[in-house]
């Protein structure tokens, strides 16, 4: 299997710093940049063209939500993992309208980011198991995956 190129952004140094730690522990993966906002994780993701961009919701200027949108859009061959502290339906259906293609809160990265990521890279879609897997499946529509739901 190849590398899975990732690009992380998230506005704190710490919480990339972390996700780095989690997934240079696995062979599978190679971090190709890290943004802290969002104008620069869209010029790298042009630039780089990662596999998985690692995306936070909540930053400025232009959000995670409106990062999603616009590499959607432009990079479609690039899966979107939305990492966020927001556990709400709304926020999961504004991730899934704008091109989401995984969901997962930062309280469950230590234990399934790895999950989600091989999830997102076999063509599945993948939101922590807070959610109700039928509302999931509604919102992402095709295959998703969500570990410890019914």
């Amino acid at each position: 299997m190849e590398h899975l190129r990732v690009l992380l952004s998230d506005d704190h140094p710490i919480v990339r710093r972390g996700l780095r730690t989690i997934l240079e522990s696995s062979s599978d993966y190679e971090i190709c940049g890290e943004a802290g906002d969002g104008d620069q994780t869209i010029e790298l993701a042009y630039r780089l063209l990662p596999d998985i961009v690692i995306t936070d919701i909540s930053m400025s200027p232009t959000n995670g939500l409106e990062v999603t949108q616009r590499l959607h859009k432009s990079l479609p061959q690039a899966k979107i993992l939305i990492l966020t502290m927001h556990d709400s339906v709304e926020m999961l259906r504004a991730a899934a309208l704008a091109g989401a293609s995984g969901y997962l809160l930062k309280s469950d990265a230590e234990e399934l980011l790895v999950s989600a990521l091989q999830s997102l890279s076999h063509g599945d879609r993948f939101v922590s198991p807070s959610f109700d897997r039928s509302l999931v499946d509604q919102l992402f529509g095709g295959k998703s995956h969500t570990i410890g739901s019914a």
